[in-house]
């Protein structure tokens, strides 16, 4: 099964030391940052993500671990 565009931003931030985690509340995502980004996963975060429309970036949100409880 191929990834999408978004889950595959997800996980180049991750294999790049990223550590934001998703925070899921109502629908409504946001991230977190519990462990400190690497230089590299910053700077990727901040040329490829954080640009992305709400919805696009969202969706990159929503393939990063999650601090919710199941």
């Amino acid at each position: 099964m191929e990834q999408t565009s978004t889950a595959k931003l997800a996980a180049e931030y991750r294999r790049l030391g990223g550590g934001r985690l998703a925070k899921i509340d109502d629908n409504h995502l946001t991230t977190r940052k519990w462990e400190h980004d690497s230089p590299a996963a910053e700077s990727f975060w901040n040329a490829h993500i954080a640009p992305l429309a709400e919805r696009s970036r969202d969706e990159v949100i929503s393939h990063l671990p999650t601090i919710n409880q199941v």
